[in-house]
């Protein structure tokens, strides 16, 4: 799959999005076609590098002995602004200046990372993405949000920055733990519950068939969360309107992360929200009870929580859902589904019902 994502602007931009097996080999070619003749550095994951450096070698990878591969340390306690500060020292020290660009490879945490360092080095150089975790192949890459977290809460510094092109390798996913996978699968739900009811068939007929990680069912239902997530980052960058709807179960999944220190992983949190909100939903007579009772069904199929940890109380999820970045001014957006491959962006809800709710789900 190749696809353009069209975006406003004088000139207008294009970020270019490539999914299929074998990308990886080929990937130093593909990017030599769009540098356009600046000096490439690759911050890159280090646990992908340990794991795949051998192959990545035999694709022409540039090595970390060259000067321009800067290995990372990919996790949530990392995703602060001292790590922006250390890698761009690094860069300046390795000769990166502002005809270099940015190449981000690893997961959500090493994507957003770059991207962020990439729209504020030297005033903003291009980067380009190659996720090679199932959460960022099917979310986190694609869009231009770019993001580090306070003390406070999650991803509450970031910029908009779109990469120039996003390259996507199923391959990748070969040596991703079970427990990572699940993670992507909780955002690919998200995603067929907000705009594809197709997706979420497949994702009820083909579970067997995705938890091998057999190629063709996953480029398949990579390529439809590409597609989905191109047409709301195309109508809305900003997130100023239906891009919203990307956040069903990221309100009280952000809440739950901030609470647990980040022990309770992105997909966990994500899994929990989405119930959450569906049992709202189905409160406030805007979900009927059997979608409910689907969503459980297909979290509880990839292992995902579909309950509050009893650590946690309602009162604290709710003080942490009112920090949320996605409040404006007294006004919270809060996204509930109302069907399969249907959700509203819902304003000025009694939260109330949510704290019902939320007691309701206690383990």
């Amino acid at each position: 799959m190749d696809l353009n994502i069209n975006l406003p602007g004088t000139p207008a931009r294009v970020s270019r999005v490539m999914v299929g097996d074998g990308l990886g080999a080929g990937l130093p070619r593909i990017l030599s076609s769009f540098l356009g003749g600046r000096t490439d550095f690759w911050i890159c994951d280090e646990c992908v590098w340990s794991i795949w450096h051998e192959r990545l070698a035999q694709w022409g990878w540039p090595e970390p002995g060259c000067g321009r591969v800067l290995l990372f340390t990919a996790s949530e306690a990392n995703k602060r602004l001292s790590a922006l500060e250390d890698l761009a020292g690094r860069l300046v020290h390795a000769g990166a200046d502002r005809g270099s660009a940015l190449i981000a490879v690893g997961g959500g945490v090493t994507g957003d990372v770059t991207g962020f360092l990439a729209s504020i080095f030297m005033r903003g150089i291009p980067h380009f993405q190659v996720p090679t975790t199932l959460l960022a192949q099917v979310d986190s890459s694609i869009g231009g949000k770019n993001g580090v977290d306070l003390a406070e809460g999650k991803n509450l510094l970031g910029t908009f920055h779109q990469p120039d092109v996003i390259v996507m390798d199923p391959a990748f996913l070969e040596t991703l733990p079970a427990e990572e996978f699940r993670q992507g699968m909780a955002e690919i739900i998200k995603t067929a519950m907000i705009g594809d009811a197709e997706l979420w068939e497949y994702l009820e007929m083909h579970t067997a068939v995705l938890a091998r990680h057999d190629r063709e069912p996953l480029e398949y239902v990579i390529t439809a969360c590409c597609r989905l997530k191109a047409r709301v980052v195309e109508a809305d960058e900003r997130e100023s309107g239906a891009r919203r709807l990307l956040n069903l179960g990221h309100t009280v999944g952000h809440a739950l992360e901030k609470l647990s220190d980040y022990r309770i992983r992105h997909g966990d949190g994500v899994a929990v929200g989405m119930v959450a909100a569906a049992r709202w939903a189905v409160r406030l007579g805007r979900l009927p009870q059997d979608v409910l009772a689907r969503l459980e069904r297909l979290c509880a199929a990839w292992d995902l929580p579909v309950r509050i940890p009893a650590a946690f109380s309602s009162d604290e999820i709710l003080d942490a859902v009112h920090a949320d970045k996605k409040r404006i001014g007294d006004t919270l957006h809060f996204i509930l589904p109302a069907g399969i491959g249907w959700a509203d962006d819902c304003a000025g809800l009694d939260f109330s019902g949510l704290k019902e709710v939320l007691i309701g789900m206690r383990e």
